[in-house]
């Protein structure tokens, strides 16, 4: 690999003088500073970026911690910040939590130590603590999809009970009133409140809750699937099911079409965020949308101006799920 002590050489001058060079200091001569920038094109040589930042005290990247860069979710999360990165001249770097509460404390510590003076972190292992103390710490730092006690003005977080309530409300308007619940087996605050959001809705409309109408598992297709075949086993007048995710939800569907139950003429389903293989299933999904996009948008922008004057503090939004009717509910 070249280094800066080859450019020096190679031009005939101190590395000091090539470091001046590559800063634009004004005291280098224009002889000097063709020379040196003659040897960096021969050579190939592009300047630690790490270096540079650690020289500067600030660096022109954002960090981002999400979960998984595999699920959409994440995926329009952090194509979001990436764009907002791009229209301040930034870049981004990514670092990957696991739901590991290890994992997601290495990819904040080594992002930070990267020089990364605004973060977007999306971390659930980590406790409220925990979080805490790097929010007191790095004050361009935002917490997405959670909100952590006494830092809530950088925190971007949505009502999950708000979006099953609604989720469960628009079956029951449908007629139905065998409502299941099929949800992920992480323990973490977006489980706990949209299972929430659910059991409210049937107990305000005085519906009854039965324990093997709910079932949990890994948030993904497989985990629908395995969710979706354990209702049916326990409940034979089931005629609508909640969704936690689209992906669930995605499983969920093969197995009624496996099963020979249509929907929607038998059977009703929800899901949650709006992600795009919603608009491509066979009936296309009803979901909850989730505004993602929207939301890791403003936390990006959110971060940056917290560190940053020249960047503009976006207006204080509140950020709600709505409803997106498509082909998956039917009334009974």
């Amino acid at each position: 690999m070249v280094t800066i002590r080859d450019v020096a050489k190679s031009a005939n001058v101190s590395v000091a003088t090539v470091s001046r060079v590559l800063n634009a200091h004004p005291s280098i001569s224009e002889k000097t500073r063709e020379a040196v920038l003659s040897a960096v094109q021969q050579l190939g040589y592009y300047p630690n970026a790490n270096a540079q930042a650690l020289a500067s005290q600030s660096n022109d990247t954002i960090g981002v911690v999400v979960t998984d860069v595999t699920d959409s979710f994440f995926a329009i999360l952090v194509k979001a910040v990436d764009q907002v990165a791009a229209r301040h001249n930034r870049n981004i770097l990514i670092g990957i939590g696991y739901h590991d509460l290890e994992k997601e404390k290495q990819a904040i510590d080594l992002l930070l130590k990267k020089r990364c003076n605004s973060l977007v972190v999306h971390a659930k292992a980590l406790s409220d603590e925990m979080l805490q103390d790097y929010l007191s710490r790095h004050p361009g730092m935002v917490v997405i999809n959670r909100t952590i006690p006494g830092f809530e003005h950088r925190c971007i977080a949505l009502d999950n009970e708000k979006g099953t309530y609604l989720a469960a409300q628009t079956l029951i308007q449908h007629g139905h009133r065998y409502i299941g619940y099929i949800g992920s087996n992480h323990h973490i605050n977006d489980e706990t409140e949209r299972k929430s959001g659910y059991l409210k809705a049937l107990s305000d409309n005085q519906l009854p809750i039965y324990s093997h109408a709910i079932a949990n598992a890994s948030p993904d297709y497989q985990g629908g699937e395995e969710a979706m075949i354990k209702l049916l086993s326990y409940n034979s007048n089931l005629t609508a099911v909640v969704c936690y995710n689209d992906s669930m939800a995605a499983g969920a569907l093969s197995i009624l079409n496996e099963n020979n139950i249509k929907v929607p003429h038998q059977f009703s389903i929800i899901g949650f965020d709006d992600m795009p293989i919603a608009s491509y299933l066979v009936p296309k999904l009803t979901t909850i949308r989730y505004p993602i996009d929207l939301m890791a948008s403003y936390a990006a922008e959110l971060a940056l101006s917290l560190v940053n004057k020249e960047v503009e503090s976006p207006d204080n939004v509140t950020f709600n799920p709505t409803l997106v009717k498509r082909f998956s509910v039917k009334s009974v």
